[in-house]
């Protein structure tokens, strides 16, 4: 496989990760049936305008709506409103579209028909505090969540118990209406009660789990904010209520199916591929040294998997923050990865969240192989060091190792992809 360029079979592989989730292909497959009433079509998300752009299209019965996105992730739409606002920490635009998305779905009768737009990346997009409350607050727990390490699942049970339309609010809302949500997951073990905290799927989580969460990651949060989820008014509405009845939800796209797809791509370039997992969490560095074990193992002693091969994993992973450095937790993890395999032959890595941006720069991840870490020293850049403050951008753009797809219109988590020759 010498005539193979790393960068471009790894970038192939991104890609077919994504293709496989494109929202038009995808929601095709699941429209709702035809309402005798209105058709309305609510969203939020960074898929969330792709997402409405495609029902647009596929969709041949008159509609209006409103989904929100994140800033630079809209798309040109006809009769769906497209509101941008700030992600990961929630801002006064997102605060107005929460508000009236609310206002959307109010007044609809049991003939209505609300269709659901959700994708990763909501629970910023839709911040709209408990009675008591303020962004203010809703901006702090946000900020405490990103910097505590806890997985996914903790801190969207932590967000919907502080929240007006998290954890099925907004469906409740919409009552008579029959909600059909077509939701994008980007949560290890596919959920859809925790994509985007859930505004239109309730789940099992309660109040008592949102503040073990918070005991158990040491997070400080507002006094105000502990008053309220301590208090019987955070209590989300149940599974079973009965408002919830003739709803339906329809996972439509997943980190799972996405894996598949790369598997398919580098079998179909004439590379055997393997699934880890696609719901790996845990610290980033952490989990970048466990990979990096694993490829030296194949590199060195053709085991567990005979090479070529490449080995995929999804999942998110998380970050605790101990230094306020450039990055994401893509870039975190194959920093440590390239430290653990550093001055190895034959390895070469892709780690990218696939909705095309990780952590706050334009980045979705980066490349590294074996030299990676030798090319930062040589840059100037020490790789542990920059590991330590979670630096990772920072090191992978010294050495012109960033992975810059842009916006993709789709989140299914993050993608590693490792090539061992």
């Amino acid at each position: 496989m010498t005539e193979i360029d790393p960068k471009l079979f790894l970038t192939a592989i991104f890609n077919a990760a994504v293709a496989a989730a494109d929202p038009e292909r995808t929601i095709r497959d699941h429209l709702p049936a035809k309402p005798k009433g209105r058709t309305l079509v609510i969203g939020a998300g960074k898929g969330s305008a792709q997402m409405a752009a495609a029902f647009e299209k596929v969709w041949d019965g008159p509609i209006d709506g409103l989904v929100v996105t994140r800033y630079g992730y809209g798309a040109r739409c006809e009769r769906i409103e497209i509101i941008e606002a700030a992600h990961p920490v929630p801002d006064t635009a997102g605060l107005e579209a929460s508000r009236r998305l609310l206002a959307k779905v109010q007044g609809l009768t049991e003939d209505d028909l609300v269709v659901a737009l959700i994708s990763g990346g909501g629970s910023a997009l839709l911040p709209s505090p408990a009675d008591g409350l303020t962004l203010a607050d809703e901006i702090a727990v946000n900020e405490a969540l990103l910097a505590s390490g806890a997985p996914i699942a903790a801190m969207n049970t932590i967000r919907k118990h502080i929240s007006t339309i998290k954890g099925g609010r907004l469906a409740a809302v919409a009552y008579p209406a029959r909600v059909v949500s077509l939701v994008v997951s980007d949560i290890p073990g596919d959920n859809p009660a925790l994509v985007a905290s859930g505004p239109t799927v309730p789940d099992a989580g309660s109040r008592e789990d949102a503040l073990a969460s918070i005991s158990a990651y040491g997070m400080k949060l507002p006094a105000s904010v502990m008053t309220h989820i301590n208090s019987p008014a955070a209590e989300a509405p149940r599974a079973d209520d009965p408002r919830f009845a003739r709803n339906e939800v329809h996972l439509i796209a997943s980190a799972g199916v996405s894996l598949e797809a790369a598997a398919g791509e580098a079998r179909r370039q004439g590379i055997e591929a393997v699934i880890l997992s696609d719901s790996i969490e845990g610290e980033a560095r952490e989990v970048g040294g466990v990979h990096a074990a694993i490829a030296r193992e194949v590199a060195t002693r053709n085991r567990p998997f005979p090479k070529p091969v490449l080995i995929l994993s999804g999942g998110e992973t998380t970050v605790t923050l101990r230094a306020k450095g450039k990055g994401g937790r893509n870039s975190e993890f194959l920093l440590a990865f390239a430290i653990g395999i550093s001055g190895a032959q034959g390895i070469h890595a892709l780690a990218a969240d696939t909705d095309g941006i990780d952590g706050s720069e334009d980045n979705a991840g980066a490349f590294a192989d074996g030299s990676t870490v030798s090319r930062m020293r040589a840059a100037g850049v020490d790789a542990k060091a920059m590991l330590a403050s979670n630096n990772a951008w920072t090191a992978f753009n010294a050495v012109g190792d960033l992975f810059v797809p842009g916006p993709t219109g789709t989140n299914v988590n993050d993608l590693r992809a490792i090539l061992i020759r």
